[in-house]
């Protein structure tokens, strides 16, 4: 979008906050760089240039506002609607990979070489993933800067510098302040009130507890997002609790606690993490678990050009596609799931938890495990297993192929090669597949025309029923169907279309 000058002219005069993430505004009078809704007066429009990424307008030379903090904007929704090379990178990139495995794991991981991916994301982008990667610390920085009383040389660590000078470097360039500048401006509360409560949590240390505001695109409608969360959560692993949804994560560099609770202009976070290196994965994984970087307004835009859709989108617009935090266990459960109620599947899931989990230690709540490995439920004997031989056959061929790394279902991965892949497996049909595609690999077009909801909500607005005349009048929805399939789900009375009280 940022080649379309003219209209991010008028979004910025304008001032409108559903383009905050899709564009950055640079000032070339000013050499400081913007998102579209920031409130200072607008600056004349042959004095802006746009930029695609704020590592771009980092790379040419431009810092971050002071007013409107653009490192703090939603992220593009490109990346969560496309399966190409470059927004599978992004993915990889939000998760930390590069400063994990470096670009050569980044590469390896998309199957191309280092070259090709840096050229390609420099060309749509306008930066490198070292650059994307630099720009992510540098907001993992103030965000723990702002956040937290922790000494900067193990901020400099928790946010993946490799060196005290380098952080205060990037610090100073990309904020225009050194980073004890940047705590210098906070005024003066109370720890808990500053986003911190008890202690901070230190890489390999004691775990603390982080507060911090997730921003979305408005609107967003809670109701089938947590309800769908909370009716299917996994004793042990999940739990709603005084109106927060909260799980256990597995982490890069150790696991945390995570309690989500919406709010009318963000999602209130509540981590607890024991080693600070996993925050920006952390709260990557939250907002794509709550698909916070979509536009809402392009999607209901397309869903309500059909008339048997558009009253359902007037009266609760804002959908999201629930979906996960973790790709493969999220897999294991949709097999749990097959061919049985909500509640049998959380409550074979919760045997799973118990018998194979990781135990871990929550003082606020009643979470007792993360959820078993791939390897340690390949590990697990069949016959101790509670299902039908053919879903115990279904069960033991994914959990074995994702333990020994046959089948990947990372954020990296290509939509139509996985969807091809699973539908080899034993037992996996077009609504295993499906539901896993929108759920876990995150696909915005995924549809499920086989669903028993899906049909009885078709049937009573007027839409065809089978599944093939369905999926023939869904054509006009695409590339949104995965947001249709939830407002026709939300014509039940299931609890997964309730926020919980």
């Amino acid at each position: 979008m940022h080649t379309d000058t003219e209209r991010c002219v008028r979004a910025v005069q304008s001032k409108d906050a559903r383009f905050d993430g899709w564009f950055f505004t640079a000032v070339l009078t000013t050499r400081i760089y913007c998102r579209p809704s920031c409130p200072v007066v607008p600056p004349k429009p042959e004095n802006m240039t746009f930029h695609p990424s704020a590592a771009a307008c980092q790379q040419a030379g431009f810092r971050a506002c002071k007013r409107c903090r653009p490192d703090t904007s939603p992220g593009s929704p490109e990346w969560n609607q496309r399966a190409d090379l470059v927004a599978r990178a992004m993915r990889l990139v939000a998760d930390g990979v590069v400063d994990r495995e470096g670009v050569p794991g980044l590469a390896a991981r998309l199957g191309y070489s280092t070259r090709q991916v840096e050229r390609q994301l420099l060309a749509e982008l306008g930066a490198g993933p070292l650059a994307l990667a630099r720009a992510q610390r540098a907001q993992t920085a103030r965000l723990l800067i702002e956040t937290t009383p922790l000494p900067m040389a193990e901020i400099a660590f928790a946010a993946g510098f490799a060196s005290i000078r380098t952080f205060n470097d990037t610090v100073r360039e990309v904020f225009a302040l050194s980073p004890s500048e940047l705590r210098a401006r906070l005024p003066k509360r109370s720890a808990p009130a500053s986003g911190l409560d008890a202690t901070a949590p230190r890489p390999g240390g004691t775990p603390g507890a982080l507060t911090l505001r997730l921003p979305f695109r408005a609107p967003l409608n809670p109701d089938n997002l947590f309800g769908h969360l909370a009716a299917t959560a996994v004793p042990g692993v999940e739990e709603w609790r005084e109106g927060a949804y909260r799980r256990t994560l597995r982490l890069p560099y150790g696991h945390g606690i995570v309690a989500l609770t919406p709010r009318p202009d963000h999602i209130a976070c509540r981590l607890t993490l024991t080693d600070l290196r996993d925050l920006t994965v952390a709260i990557s994984r939250c907002r794509r678990l709550l698909d916070l970087d979509a536009d809402p307004v392009a999607v209901d835009d397309q869903l309500r050009t059909d008339p048997c859709l558009a009253p359902l989108v007037d009266k609760a617009p804002g959908r999201r596609v629930p979906r996960a935090v973790d790709e493969a266990e999220f897999a294991v459960r949709a097999v749990l799931g097959q061919q049985v109620s909500t509640a049998a599947a959380r409550t074979h899931a919760a045997r799973l938890v118990t018998a194979h989990g990781d135990p871990v230690d929550d003082p606020e709540g009643g979470l007792t495990h993360l959820f078993p490995t791939p390897e340690a439920l390949a590990a697990v004997d069949p016959a101790a297993l509670a299902m039908p031989r053919t879903r115990r056959t279904t069960f033991t061929t994914l959990v074995s192929q994702l333990a020994d790394g046959t089948l990947s279902l990372g954020v990296e991965s290509d939509w139509a090669r996985t969807r091809a892949r699973l539908l080899e497996l034993p037992g996996f049909g077009p609504w295993t597949v499906d539901v896993i595609a929108m759920r876990a690999l995150g696909d915005p077009d995924a549809f499920l025309p086989t669903d028993l909801g899906i049909r009885r909500a078709a049937q009573e607005l007027g839409l065809p029923s089978t599944p093939a005349a369905l999926t023939a009048r869904a054509a006009a929805w695409r590339p949104w169907r995965a947001y249709a399939v939830q407002y026709l789900w939300a014509t039940d009375s299931h609890p997964i279309n309730f926020l919980p009280v």
